[in-house]
């Protein structure tokens, strides 16, 4: 069981620092290229047009483009062991840096409900707003970062411009609904978050004595993730957008199937991934075998990850996607190059007015 939740393991490294309000003892990581007060530079300068890029609203707070939060998921941490170099989304924060952009990876409680993570989630957003002096961010995120996303897009419209969901569990995930079913009994529950805590705890500081695998778990359960789309539904005026991963060479069939396919992604659709071996068996799981064959990413079907304006499925496991594990290659024969993709995804939110 302690495998599985390994299984998505990340860091993400220490970048730029912006000092938090007082009482929280947090510290929010970014980079890139907005001036010291969020300014952002356009051919012609910056403008005080509101209709312009770099403008301010009427609210006072720059317009768009916004900043970009890319949002870990399950065991995701900001800085492991103090180590400094690991990064969640590998390289991904100083790749579009170099670029000009503006990223924050915010850190939340690596095993938690995403009612729990979403709420540390919006004080890091809240925070990172307040730095930059924009409106509004735009929030890239990957596996249950994506539902931390919309429990903030849920609570506070009004600072989330676009969400766009990578390998998002929204219909939730076959693997979680075996796991709580091999764990059934609440005491072995309790022992294994005790477990966790007792490991974590001196790897991340952000580990504290509320810390649950099973929430999150239970979460991702079929009847979990039933109240949870019940509960937080989609915000009027945030833009959502999803993809789904396909791996152990599956080339994606009527899942996969879009009629708003982002036209980057078809650069990849001749791509067919090898499963990584750590992914073998939950692949297998999901994929369904003879006759019944479900695209998936190693953890998340592709068909439960489909949310909002679906754009497709790249050729992924659920490591590939956000270049770990430490930034090795996808496999042979496998064209994917997920920094690319991560680019294309803002210049298209950038077309869209983000």
């Amino acid at each position: 069981m302690v495998a599985s939740c390994v299984l998505l393991a990340g860091c993400s490294a220490a970048g730029e620092q912006f000092d938090p309000p007082a009482d929280t003892g947090e510290v929010l990581t970014g980079a890139g290229g907005g001036s010291a007060s969020g300014g952002w530079a356009s051919s012609s300068g910056l403008s005080d047009d509101p209709g312009e890029v770099g403008g301010g609203w009427p609210s006072g707070k720059l317009g768009p483009p916004y900043p970009i939060v890319l949002a870990h998921g399950f065991f995701g941490f900001e800085d492991f062991a103090g180590a400094g170099y690991v990064s969640y989304f590998y390289n991904l924060k100083e790749a579009l840096a170099e670029g000009g952009e503006t990223v924050f990876t915010p850190a939340v409680d690596p095993f938690n409900s995403s009612e729990v993570r979403g709420a540390q989630l919006l004080a890091r957003i809240e925070q990172i707003l307040d730095a930059t002096g924009h409106e509004k961010v735009n929030i890239i995120a990957h596996s249950q970062g994506g539902l931390d996303a919309r429990v903030v897009a849920h609570d506070r419209p009004d600072l989330v411009a676009s969400i766009v969901t990578v390998a998002t569990p929204h219909l939730g995930s076959k693997v979680a609904d075996v796991a709580l079913e091999l764990v059934a009994h609440e005491r072995l529950q309790d022992i294994l978050d005790d477990l966790i805590n007792a490991i974590g705890a001196p790897l991340y500081d952000q580990i504290g004595n509320e810390t649950s695998v099973f929430a999150a778990l239970e979460q991702f359960s079929t009847p979990g993730i039933a109240e949870f789309n019940a509960r937080f539904t989609d915000a009027p005026g945030v833009f959502y957008a999803s993809f789904g991963g396909r791996t152990n060479r599956a080339r994606g069939g009527r899942d996969c199937t879009t009629l708003t396919p982002a036209p980057f992604v078809a650069q990849f659709d001749d791509g067919l991934d090898p499963v990584h071996p750590l992914l073998l068996l939950t692949e297998t799981l999901l994929d369904g075998g003879i006759g019944e064959s479900f695209p998936n990413d190693g953890l998340v079907r592709a068909r439960d990850a489909r949310w909002g304006d679906f754009w497709g499925c790249i050729p992924a496991d659920h490591f590939d996607e956000i270049g770990q594990l430490f930034g090795q290659s996808p496999g042979d024969g496998n064209p994917w190059l997920y920094i690319d993709f991560y680019r294309s995804v803002i210049a298209r939110l950038r077309q869209e007015g983000f």
